[in-house]
């Protein structure tokens, strides 16, 4: 099932990476002209018990601040995830041309939110650009065909860069928003240094930011103890949460009071993504009108959820639970729509 395929230039070489999806088995095929292939070797399943694996990748990746580079084998996995039914595991190790052999680590996810499946990475870059960058399917298995939704369901994630860095002595995979979707930027409608929590609130309502499509860059006081975050897509009744919980070393998006999920007993919950690095709590959220990315400390931990909200709902608010805590900064822009000048069926 779904075999990718790329150019392994140490070889001169293609090579092919497939998977027996029930037995959760990578196979790996190489070819000189893509049309004869020999099946070189196998992987799997890794710990993995049951459930699926689906659309494969196989990819080299830097280390930030070395010349090191490690690869990474991307399988997704459905079910079996952190947050419940579908996810993106990777795991890191190397690959000779014929066989990839894992390191000993702790089971790793690309995404800890509920709805990041299906990634695929980009091939043939343009000349010069050599970013590796993929993007995934915002939904999950458990409840896909039954979103409140028909125009729109099923969507995609923002494209995002991938790289290797050392978290607080661990080895992981960052996502970051490719540098282009800063051209989604429309207007700046916030922009503070460091300030209050009730400051940053009064701001919010002076400047009567709101909106179903926001870009938010926010940083808390590093050594800040208690829950703290911003509430997004705010009404009478709705909200969901994205912060930190230090507590619990972890980052999180709340979406039990989010909208409309009495369609899914698996829909509404709380989603927790392990923060490496105490010492950050950075937070760059992209809202859409149906989807949250948050991406955690530059990239070190990412959560994707869908929401449902009503339309009313659009208000934005930072909060905290302990008097210590303080914005260092807090950056917002509304977005244009990527459909922006083209008919929605093109």
């Amino acid at each position: 099932r779904d075999p990718k395929v790329f150019w392994y230039e140490p070889q001169k070489k293609w090579v092919m990476v497939a998977v027996l999806a029930d037995e959760r088995q990578l196979e790996l095929f190489d070819s000189k002209d893509l049309k004869h292939w020999k099946l070189e070797s196998t992987f799997g399943p890794a710990g993995d018990s049951e459930g699926q694996w689906e659309c494969p990748d196989l990819f080299e990746l830097s280390i930030e601040g070395t010349s090191e580079t490690k690869w990474v084998l991307a399988v997704n996995r459905n079910p079996g995830a952190p947050a419940g039914g579908t996810g993106t595991r990777y795991l890191l190790g190397s690959f000779d041309g014929q066989k990839f052999t894992a390191d000993e680590t702790p089971t790793l996810w690309a995404d800890y939110g509920k709805d990041f499946y299906a990634t695929h990475r980009f091939s043939s870059m343009p000349a010069g650009d050599d970013r590796t960058v993929w993007m995934g399917w915002i939904g999950n298995w458990q409840y896909a065909n039954k979103e409140p939704t028909v125009l729109w369901r099923g969507a995609q994630s923002l494209p995002r860069e991938l790289h290797l860095r050392n978290v607080a002595g661990q080895l992981r995979m960052v996502q970051t928003p490719i540098a282009e979707t800063e051209k989604l930027r429309n207007e700046k409608l916030l922009d503070t240094g460091s300030i209050s929590v009730d400051e940053a609130n009064q701001r919010l309502k002076k400047a009567a930011v709101h909106g179903e499509l926001l870009e938010v860059e926010i940083e808390f006081q590093s050594a800040s103890t208690g829950t703290m975050g911003v509430r997004l897509r705010k009404g009478p009744q709705q909200e969901t949460l994205v912060g930190f919980s230090p507590s619990e070393k972890s980052a999180f998006i709340d979406r039990t009071h989010s909208g409309e999920a009495a369609f899914s007993k698996d829909f509404a919950g709380r989603h927790l993504a392990p923060v490496l690095n105490a010492k950050e709590r950075k937070l760059h959220i992209y809202l859409d009108r149906s989807s949250v990315e948050a991406f955690v400390n530059g990239g070190e931990a990412v959560l994707t959820d869908r929401i449902y909200p009503s339309e009313e709902s659009k208000e934005i608010e930072v909060f905290w639970d302990s008097p210590q805590a303080k914005v260092v900064s807090l950056r917002i822009w509304s977005l244009r729509s990527v459909w922006q000048g083209q008919k929605a069926h093109e």
